[in-house]
Parts: structure tokens; C-alpha cells; sequence
């Protein structure tokens, strides 16, 4: 009878020491009720989220209806009238294009434009060359007035030198 006492307090013992551990494990380790929560908030945000995306997209169904009744026949209509009107003033001001194009046509033909334009070119060259001249005769100037400068600094500098002793 001691051994059969001793099974049953062993079972005891480690029913007790099971439940123990169980209990421990309950309130040490959160994980399966963090995990109970996190399914909860999930499923909460989906289901909010659900709704919010199905109101956006009723939203987006009831402005595409709506610019397809009403603002696209108003805006073919109102395109129609305008491009018409562009239409007519791109046809004149083709036209306009087209009688300047002739005009320079018939002033490019002419003899004696031919002259005048040989005439300004050579007055051109003419101008041309003179200034290239001027340009020259400045900057010899110019050369000159720097040296002149220079010369002077030169000789003032030494002055100073000289008084700087005192």
C-alpha cells in the first residue's frame, strides 16, 4: 500500500506541478492573448477599412456619372465653337502667310533690290573694316595710358619707400 500511496502522490505531485507550469505560463507568457488582440484589432481595421473603401469608390462612381452626363456634353459642345473660330483664324492667317511669302518672292526677283543689297553689303564691309580699325588705335591708347600708369606707380612707390624710414 505504500507504493500504491506513493503512485498517487506522485500523480498528485505532478498534476500540481503541471498546473503549476500552466498557471506560471499564464502569467508570464502573454503571447496567446497578445495574439487574441492583434486578430481582434485586424479584423476591426479590415472591416472599417472595407467600408471606408467602399464609400470612396461609390463617391468616384457617382462623380464619373456624373462628368459623363453632364460636363463632357457641355465641354464637346463648347470645344466644337472654339475650334470652329481657331479653324477660320489659322485659315486667314495662312492666307496672310502665304501673300508676305509672295511679296518677298517678287522683292528677292527684283533687279534692282539685287543692287541695293550689294550695295549695303559692300557698306557693311566698309563699316566693318572701320571699326576694326578704331578698335585697334584704342587699344594702343589703351596700352600706352597702362604703362604710363604703371611708370608713375612705379616712381611713387619708391618715393614712399624712401619716406617710410622716417
Amino acid at each position: 500500500m505504500p507504493e500504491s500511496c506513493n503512485q498517487k502522490v506522485f500523480m498528485t505531485m505532478e498534476k500540481i506541478v503541471k498546473d503549476a507550469g500552466d498557471i506560471q505560463s499564464r502569467l508570464i507568457d502573454h503571447r496567446p492573448v497578445i495574439q487574441g488582440e492583434v486578430r481582434y484589432f485586424v479584423r476591426e481595421f479590415e472591416e472599417k477599412r472595407g467600408f471606408r473603401e467602399c464609400r470612396l469608390l461609390e463617391n468616384l462612381s457617382k462623380m464619373a456619372v456624373e462628368q459623363n452626363e453632364q460636363v463632357l456634353p457641355n465641354c464637346s459642345h463648347t470645344m466644337q465653337q472654339n475650334l470652329q473660330q481657331a479653324l477660320t483664324r489659322l485659315e486667314a492667317a495662312n492666307h496672310m502667310a502665304q501673300r508676305i511669302q509672295q511679296r518677298e518672292l517678287e522683292a528677292q526677283q527684283s533687279t534692282h533690290m539685287q543692287v541695293c543689297l550689294e550695295r549695303r553689303k559692300a557698306d557693311w564691309e566698309e563699316f566693318l573694316k572701320q571699326q576694326a580699325a578704331l578698335k585697334e588705335e584704342v587699344d594702343e591708347e589703351h596700352a600706352k595710358a597702362v604703362g604710363r600708369l604703371s611708370a608713375q606707380y612705379g616712381e611713387m612707390k619708391k618715393d614712399l619707400s624712401k619716406f617710410a624710414h622716417f
